[in-house]
Order: structure tokens, then C-alpha cells, then sequence
């Protein structure tokens, strides 16, 4: 759930309350209005802060007023969990979306609240320990869509499948931020009607937003005085934000010179996306009941910290050395991008992460304790990865698990506890390659392709995945970085067309003193195989 980004535009004229409860009342007849205008369905999407409360009580309060005959169309409430939320924050929503539940079917309304999650395979920690992953940043920024996007518009999708379109209302802003304000003001050409306007994502689906022009003060002014409609607290909410705020302070702005509390920002603990957690760290420093959340913010601190290039890999994950240019006090320096986390790395992430979510069972709130920061779902699709993506046939993750919690690890994947290769083959692998990382990684990748393949039928493709597994581990990182440099200069050669420079990087340096034999090109396996052979 995020705020404002940008202060609110001091040039707008600012409404009387006089003006917001007339706007309140036109946007109850527009919003009943639009809703028996027709048989589309109307999902409200609901972070639990203050913009998608207000957009909701809106809404719900305009259904309430209609006589029970014409409420006859569901509308979905959707909340996305992405699993790493502000833990109080998620908590808060869990709850409110149980409440809401329960007072729709009291109150006779069509509301049906909904849950996501993002899947197994596209969550944050799978992400950042299975694939390796490094914590997201401006120019990776991996994690939203995984975590926010697609589970919501899977959900979207799913209802405009089965009713042909879909209203989507957002609490969005255009105070929110000039960025927000441009992007809204660019669609507002293509609207259907007033504050409704083509979804640009999602085709057959249309994006409601009532309070657009509310600024921040309205938007708390209309949460403390209306009274929320399924019986959660709005002053809670408030007493929530003025925690997250640095100076402790949420006041309601009575002018242009006193600050809200907007600029709160409610997320993911792990986001590596701004400099820091000023709402964690706001609410630790403002409550002592919640310093337990202090291992979190410790945790979150390590991802955000300048990684040690030896932790990643010097290739990407298919295998490809890219290099780039980097800019070190002045001097330009080409050298590979850092690629995801090593097996080292992934294993230490694991178990700083469970080593974390022990330590705040034992220290939160009795209604905390149950608290989970990776589900066995996600643990299950690491492993998963680690064996059959990364062919670490060690399978560490159990053991990592174990030594952590306590516990057996129970993987309910079918199949999940056969393999023919072990920790003890593992170990037999490491003594014959000698610290050697790339022999070991090039065998273990081997093995384990001729493992999968063992009990196939028919074993289409077995050559080229064994090709690949040469392709991208045969080679040292020197021999590997050194060959990257070399398609670079050539290409570099070519897009200039200096034609001698091609005819050196592709002749010159490939035959040594005309013996054509040693053209060939030499890889790492065969330089390794051969010496032992």
C-alpha cells in the first residue's frame, strides 16, 4: 500500500468541507447510477490504506443505498498479498477483509472479498534464493509484476472471461504524485464518461476512479467523519499511519503549512526499491511493542547493502557472459554483469531468512507468533530449483531447514524425496575436482542430466541439453570473460567496419605462427579432460 510520493500541488484550490460533502454526495449518485447501468461486474481493488478505504466506503455506502432488488451484480474486492508485506499492515488487511466478509452477508450487499497471492514460482524468495536473484533495483526491478501484478490481473482476467468485461475501481490520485497526475490526465482523451477510462493492461476492462481529485486532507477528513460501513476502524488506520511517520504525526491539515502524514509508505520489509524503510523503522522507533520487528529491518538492511561481487556469479543465468561499462573514480572499466547468487550465497540467504522468522516467533505478540516468512510452497519450488534447475544434487535445503528450525523438512511434491545422487555423491564429487568450482559444476550438470533422463522412454534431446551444459561450464571465467571481450571488440569492429581489425580478432589471434591445428578452439573440458587423459 503506498502514498504519496510528491507533496500535495500547493497551486490547486483547496475545497471547503461544505464542497466535499456535495462531492461526496454526487459521486453516491454517479456511483449507483453507473452500477445499474448495466450487468458488468466491478472489481475494487483494496491495499488497506487510506486511498482504497475511502474508494471502498465510497462504494459501499452508494450500494447500501439502493433498495435490495437492484443490488444484483457481484463486486469482487481484491487485496494481493505478496507475501513479504509490512507484517502489521497484513495482518491488518487479513482481518479487515474477514470483517468485511462477514458484515456483507449481514447487510444483504453483493461484496466478495478476495485474497491474492502471487504464485509459488513468482513470489519473492523463490525469486532471490531459488534463481538467485539479486535484491531488486531501479534497472531489475524483477519483483512488482511478479508480486502485485499478475495475481491481480489474473483475477481480472478470470472475471472478464466469464462476463465478457469488467469495471476495475482504483483509489488512485492524481495528488499522488505529477507522475500519476500526467499518466491519468494523458487517458482522460479516451474516457468513456467522467472518472472512467480504458484499462490499457487489460483488454474488455474499464478503470473507475471516484476520488481522483480528493487531496490527502479530504481523503482523511471523509475516513473520520463517515463511519466505516463493515465495522472496521478508521481511527485505527490513522493511529497506523501517524506510527509509520517519522515524527510520530498524522495531523489533519487545516493549511497549506501543515504537513500530512502521506508520505508514509506502507510495503514489502524487503523492498530494496527506496533508500530506506522509514515506515518499519518509524514504527519500531514509535512502539516498543513492536521492536520484535527489529531482526526484519535488520535483515532488509543486508539486501539493500553494496553485495560482494564474489557471492554472484560472473554469467547470467542461461549461461552468457555480458559485459558492460563501469565507471570507477573516472576510469571506464569493462567487466562482466554480476549474475545471481552463488550456491554459497542462495544457502546463506535460506538460512539467515529462517534463522529471522525463529527469532520473531519467539519474540512477537502472542496474536503474532504464527507469523510466516516463507512458506513451505516456496521452500518446496527452491528446492525444486536447487535439484532440477541447478543440478545441486546435494540437496541442501532440507538439511539448511533442519538445523535451523528443529524440524524435518516435509515436501509435499510428488516425487520430491527420490533421487538416485546425494549429499554423499556430492561430496565424492567435490574431492575428485579440487575446489575446482567449474569441474564441479560442469559434473554435477552431467550427472545430473543423464539422472532426468534415465527414466524416460524416449530420450529426445538428452544431446543438446549435454551440449548446453559444455556450452555454458566449460570454460574457466578467465577463458569466459576473455572470449566475451572478444565478440564485443569484433562486433564493435564490424558496426565501424573496420575490416582489419575483423580480419585480426577472427584470423590474427586465432593462428599461432601458422599451425592451423591450434586454431581450434580450446575450451576449459578439453584442456582438463586431456591432461587427464
Amino acid at each position: 500500500m503506498t502514498t504519496a510520493q510528491q507533496p500535495e500541488n500547493k497551486g490547486q484550490q483547496t475545497r471547503t468541507v461544505a464542497d466535499l460533502v456535495e462531492d461526496i454526495q454526487a459521486l453516491t449518485t454517479e456511483i449507483q447510477e453507473l452500477y445499474c447501468l448495466d450487468q458488468i461486474p466491478w472489481v475494487v481493488g483494496y491495499s488497506g490504506g487510506k486511498d482504497s478505504t475511502a474508494t471502498l466506503q465510497l462504494v459501499w455506502n452508494a450500494i447500501a443505498g439502493l433498495p435490495p432488488e437492484k443490488r444484483t451484480k457481484t463486486i469482487y474486492v481484491i487485496t494481493t498479498d505478496t507475501l513479504v508485506e509490512n507484517p502489521i499492515v497484513a495482518a491488518w488487511v487479513r482481518n479487515s477483509l474477514k470483517q468485511m466478509k462477514s458484515e456483507a452477508q449481514a447487510q444483504g450487499l453483493p461484496f466478495e472479498p478476495h485474497l491474492l497471492q502471487p504464485e509459488p514460482k513468482e513470489t519473492f524468495w523463490v525469486g532471490l534464493i531459488g534463481k538467485g536473484y539479486p535484491a531488486p533495483r531501479g534497472k531489475f526491478r524483477w519483483c512488482t509484476e511478479r508480486l502485485k501484478i499478475n495475481p491481480s490481473n489474473r483475477f481480472i482476467r478470470d472475471v472478464i472471461r466469464a462476463s465478457g468485461e469488467a469495471i476495475v475501481v482504483l483509489g488512485t490520485r492524481k495528488a499522488e504524485s505529477t507522475k500519476r497526475a500526467l499518466r491519468m490526465k494523458k487517458f482522460e482523451a479516451k474516457r468513456v464518461r467522467d472518472r472512467l477510462s480504458p484499462n490499457m493492461n487489460l483488454p474488455n476492462s474499464l478503470v473507475y476512479s471516484p476520488i481522483e481529485d480528493w487531496q490527502n486532507d479530504e481523503v482523511w477528513i471523509y475516513l473520520m467523519q463517515w463511519q466505516n460501513p463493515w465495522g472496521y476502524s478508521n481511527q485505527d488506520l490513522f493511529a497506523m499511519y501517524r506510527g509509520a511517520s517519522a515524527d510520530n504525526e498524522c495531523p489533519l491539515v487545516v493549511d497549506t503549512s501543515t504537513p500530512s502524514c502521506g508520505s508514509s509508505r506502507f510495503g514489502c520489509w524487503v523492498c530494496t526499491l527506496v533508500s530506506q524503510d522509514k515506515s518499519l523503522a518509524a514504527m519500531i522507533q514509535n512502539d516498543e511493542e513492536k521492536e520484535w520487528m527489529q531482526p526484519l529491518l535488520d535483515l532488509r538492511k543486508e539486501l539493500d547493502a553494496e553485495e560482494n561481487r564474489d557471492r554472484r556469479d560472473f554469467r547470467r543465468r542461461n549461461g552468457d557472459v555480458q559485459l558492460y561499462e563501469r565507471n570507477l573514480e573516472g576510469e571506464i572499466s569493462v567487466e562482466p554483469i554480476p549474475g545471481p547468487y552463488l550456491k554459497e550465497a542462495r544457502e546463506d540467504w535460506l538460512r539467515k531468512l529462517l534463522t529471522v522468522e525463529k527469532q520473531i516467533r519467539q519474540t512477537a505478540p502472542e496474536n503474532m507468533r504464527d507469523i510466516t516468512l516463507i512458506t513451505l510452497e516456496e521452500l518446496s519450488e527452491i528446492r525444486r530449483i536447487w535439484l532440477e534447475e541447478r543440478h545441486e544434487f546435494d540437496d541442501s535445503l532440507p538439511r539448511i531447514y533442519k538445523e535451523v528450525t528443529g524440524e524435518e523438512f516435509k515436501d509435499t511434491r510428488p516425487g520430491a524425496g527420490y533421487s538416485l545422487l546425494g549429499s554423499d555423491e556430492w561430496t565424492v564429487l567435490e574431492e575428485i575436482c579440487e575446489d575446482d568450482a567449474m569441474h564441479l559444476e560442469l559434473m554435477a550438470k552431467l550427472l545430473d542430466t543423464e539422472r532426468q533422463y534415465r527414466k524416460m522412454a524416449r530420450r529426445v534431446g538428452i544431446y543438446d541439453t549435454l551440449e548446453n551444459c559444455f556450452k555454458t561450464s566449460s570454460r574457466s571465467p578467465e577463458e569466459a570473460i576473455k572470449n566475451a571481450h572478444l565478440r564485443r571488440d569484433l562486433k564493435t569492429a564490424i558496426d565501424q567496419g573496420d575490416v582489419k581489425k575483423v580480419k585480426q580478432l577472427t584470423l590474427g589471434d586465432a593462428v599461432d605462427e601458422g599451425n592451423a591445428e591450434s586454431a581450434k578452439q580450446s575450451t576449459w573440458a578439453s584442456i582438463k579432460f586431456k591432461n587427464n587423459s
